[in-house]
């Protein structure tokens, strides 16, 4: 084990089964060139200091106590504390604000989680990265798929089911163009929102997540293929069936539109929960538009230690 050392996660971007991917489906999920950073120096003693921009804060392995702020830092730690021998001092770094729909979560919990496999000495396999930052996730959420996790442990593009857990992994690339649409509701509320009409409509529902989840492993066939024409035509799909279970609204429609109306656009739709947050575009954006363009780039990597 390194005195010091560093280790980086990137974000994510869902392009297929935001919803689905939560009642059993495929959902296909990319990371992206923004990462989260961990810059970690050890500790002679037993002491644990996280610093951010968001602040910072001081606690024991003996005694760790939590903050809002660093939950699932801290929740991480927690949870692997019986193979850390010593403190350490722990500074975030990020690529991209907590505000926009990129996963900072995710990002910050494989990080995190990576970090701690490193301070203990263990093998850093990425599947077992990937379960312990899962169990992470799922202390503080309750619900959650691990696709996001998935996409910052492993990088490149994800065709990614809960069960039976399916983690496939494609290299490809191809430009996007990601739009934020000012605005972003917790994920966990509009799961909720989904999930109070999908209980009024079960059947009609179980039919749209199906939907999304074989555009997914279709769209996951055409990645492989080079067909991102077809790829395209599957986003405008499905930005339909992300309308049809009422995440959808007025300022991510004109995005979808403003998009569509682009010439090197082969398609777009709501990336992530919905109700707010971003549209994403397959392929390139020629003029500005009256909202905020990220530039986020498709990354082959996930985890990577310096």
């Amino acid at each position: 084990m390194r005195g010091s050392f560093k280790v980086s996660a990137p974000g994510k971007l869902f392009l297929f089964g935001e919803h689905a991917v939560l009642h059993g489906q495929s959902a296909l999920v990319c990371a992206v060139t923004q990462c989260m950073s961990i810059i970690v120096k050890m500790r002679p003693d037993s002491s644990v200091r996280i610093f951010s921009d968001l602040g910072e804060f001081y606690t024991d392995l003996q005694n760790i106590q939590s903050h809002p702020q660093f939950r699932f830092v801290l929740s991480a730690v927690s949870s692997q504390v019986k193979y850390l021998r010593t403190g350490f001092d722990l500074r975030i770094e990020s690529d991209f604000s907590a505000n926009v729909g990129l996963g900072s979560s995710a990002a910050v919990t494989a990080a995190t989680t990576a970090a701690l496999f490193e301070m203990s000495s263990r093998e850093r396999k990425p599947l077992d990265i990937f379960q312990a930052g899962l169990e992470t996730v799922r202390k503080i959420q309750g619900t959650a798929s691990g696709a996001d996790l998935a996409a910052a442990v492993f990088g490149g593009i994800i065709l990614y089911r809960m069960k039976p857990l399916t983690i496939e992994k494609s290299d490809k690339k191809y430009p996007l163009a990601v739009v934020y649409s000012g605005t972003k509701l917790p994920t966990t509320k509009v799961i909720n929102i989904v999930e109070e009409k999908r209980q009024r409509h079960p059947k009609l529902f179980a039919s749209i997540f199906e939907l999304m989840g074989k555009s997914a492993v279709q769209a996951a066939e055409a990645i492989k293929k080079n067909k991102w024409q077809k790829v395209g035509e599957l986003l405008n799909i499905n930005q339909g069936l992300m309308d049809a279970i009422g995440v959808n609204n007025r300022v991510l429609s004109e995005i979808v539109y403003l998009l569509r109306r682009e010439p090197e656009i082969l398609g777009a739709k709501i990336s992530g929960s919905g109700l707010g947050d971003c549209v994403v575009g397959l392929g390139s954006i020629q003029q500005d538009l009256s909202y905020q363009i990220l530039p986020v780039e498709i990354s082959a990597e996930g985890i990577v230690f310096e």
